[in-house]
């Protein structure tokens, strides 16, 4: 009998062991899984390159507009009948959950700079409840500076196409722009480097607005 409290008097005290120490061991897990995650946010060694472009406003806006702050880049244009509208919804949304924070932007760049003036990005604005005061529509003197700047800068696709597309084509796809001026990437679950954000849902794939917004608040509090 004796004996038998002795292994009851021992498994309660495992007991007590395991209800103070297992919460600990679950939070440094956490802790370290947060660590490695923050690991995946990774620096290219592409920085963009200096560009100069009007916004709606008629103001110019260049490379230091952007200097401090964290922003987001797509190229799309006013009269996009396919993927734009869809692009500029998600993109609300990122406006929304950091609207207010001066230390964050939005950079869409067109491709038809002949068709999208300031005046005609404006109202573009004001239909499409574009509000943050970083977020700039912007135009330039010729699409061929813009599609180098997609091509070369950025390597996304942008230039002619389809009538079905409005005559024009462009990826689907939100760049991540660090405080430097450096793209930023991170890497899926099988370590793969996941350069761009797919903002639409493609063949069975969902966007990924979701780990933009993660990544957005990670590179905002470097």
């Amino acid at each position: 009998m004796k004996k038998k409290y002795s292994y009851i008097g021992i498994a309660f005290i495992i007991l007590l062991f395991g209800i103070y120490t297992v919460p600990k061991v679950v939070d440094r897990f956490k802790a370290d899984t947060t660590l490695e995650y923050l690991k995946t946010i990774e620096k290219q060694k592409r920085k963009v390159p200096e560009f100069e472009f009007i916004n709606q406003e008629g103001k110019i806006i260049t490379n230091k507009s952007y200097e401090g702050k964290v922003y987001v880049v797509e190229f799309f244009f006013s009269t996009c009948p396919s993927i734009c509208p869809i692009m500029n919804q998600k993109m609300v949304t990122i406006q929304d959950a950091f609207f207010g924070n001066p230390n964050f932007g939005i950079a869409s760049i067109s491709i038809t700079p002949e068709i999208d003036t300031p005046e005609i990005l404006k109202e573009y604005a004001q239909v499409n409840r574009i509000t943050h005061r970083n977020w700039h529509l912007l135009t330039g003197k010729s699409d061929d500076m813009v599609y180098a700047l997609a091509k070369q800068g950025f390597q996304l696709y942008a230039g002619k196409g389809e009538d079905e597309h409005g005559g024009f084509e462009h990826s689907g796809y939100f760049a991540l722009v660090d405080k430097n001026g450096f793209i930023r990437s991170r890497k899926d679950e099988n370590g793969n480097t996941i350069i761009y954000y797919n903002a639409l849902e493609d063949n069975g794939f969902p966007d990924q607005i979701k780990e933009l917004k993660e990544d957005i608040k990670i590179l905002l509090n470097e």
